[in-house]
């Protein structure tokens, strides 16, 4: 009805209106008087010789090609999910995540993949549902299950995980780190975040096996120069994967005996179609055939609910 009273108000005259649209006089005629019933103001006067706007009319003419506009963006907004950007948080640059994203970016060139470096996929599950973000990565056995069932998901990686220790810590010397030889000390793991939560939660059952302290709450520190101070600050060994890139006066060292997996999921909200998604799909599966992402080593130890979701996602 909206479009009908424009194309009047613009010509001034139904049958060229009616034209203009492609529609019977009848039918536009019809169109304008349900508008005018619904609204309870006169939009037209018309004579046998012309037709002119009221003062109703004047004042809806603005407001409705506003609405028409609108209406006109969302169409082609949503006409090709390619139009608008995908937004892919990778919580930490130069990790595997980033490394699907650079791999997806081949695939859909014509696709914007916009890159977001947040922490957490607690907090970056409740953006994804609340239409602020589109896709993450992490650990998804560790939200809540409420949560869960309204993503979509899909097994990256069992990514080995290591520690980060100050350089001139006793263990810092070795090539690797067994879990053993962690009994006693204090290791970071995000405790008192609550954007990590599921990661704090999968340190707390790994730690509780080999007798590790989980470090103390720290202030939330937002990028990697401040998590470098404050990480200085206390020098707590902190509980990290192997491709956690090193700071200066640190080092990573791989975790053995077992190797400790850190099951790390594409995570999206269910329904959502963009081919951007459809890259990142593919570019995970293609990297983990290329290398091994989703074989689990012999020696490995990982919780029985992470292991089933991987396998149930997969």
């Amino acid at each position: 009805m909206l479009r009908a009273f424009v194309a009047v108000a613009e010509e001034l005259h139904f049958t060229r209106a009616a034209a203009r649209l492609y529609i019977a006089q009848q039918a536009l005629s019809r169109d304008i008087r349900r508008l005018e019933r619904e609204l309870g103001a006169e939009l037209f006067v018309r004579t046998t010789r012309q037709v002119a706007l009221t003062a109703d009319g004047e004042r809806l003419l603005p407001y409705a090609r506003r609405v028409l506009d609108a209406h006109a963006e969302l169409a082609v907004a949503f006409a090709d999910p390619a139009a608008r950007p995908l937004f892919v948080d990778l919580n930490t640059d130069g990790m595997a995540a980033a490394r699907v994203l650079a791999r997806a970016r081949e695939l859909a060139p014509a696709c914007e993949l916009m890159a977001r470096f947040e922490s957490g996929l607690t907090w970056a599950a409740d953006e994804i549902l609340a239409g602020r973000l589109d896709v993450s990565f992490g650990r998804a056995a560790g939200l809540d299950p409420g949560v869960r069932a309204r993503l979509g998901m899909q097994p990256v990686r069992y990514e080995p995980m290591a520690v980060l220790l100050p350089d001139d810590h006793p263990l810092a010397a070795r090539e690797t780190v067994a879990l053993g030889d962690l009994a006693g000390e204090t290791v970071y793991a995000g405790d008192g975040n609550p954007r990590t939560k599921e990661w704090t939660d999968f340190a707390r059952l790994l730690f509780a096996e080999w007798g590790i302290e989980l470090a103390p709450p720290v202030p939330l520190a937002i990028g990697v120069a401040e998590f470098q101070r404050v990480m200085a600050k206390d020098r707590n060994p902190v509980l990290a994967v192997v491709d956690f890139p090193p700071m200066p006066g640190t080092v990573v060292r791989p975790l053995v005996r077992p190797v400790p997996l850190s099951p790390l999921l594409l995570v999206w909200r269910k329904g959502l179609r963009h081919p951007g998604l459809d890259a990142l799909r593919e570019a995970a599966a293609r990297l983990g055939a290329e290398e091994g992402w989703m074989v689990r080593p012999g020696d490995s130890w990982l919780p029985g609910p992470d292991a089933a979701l991987m396998l149930e996602s997969g």
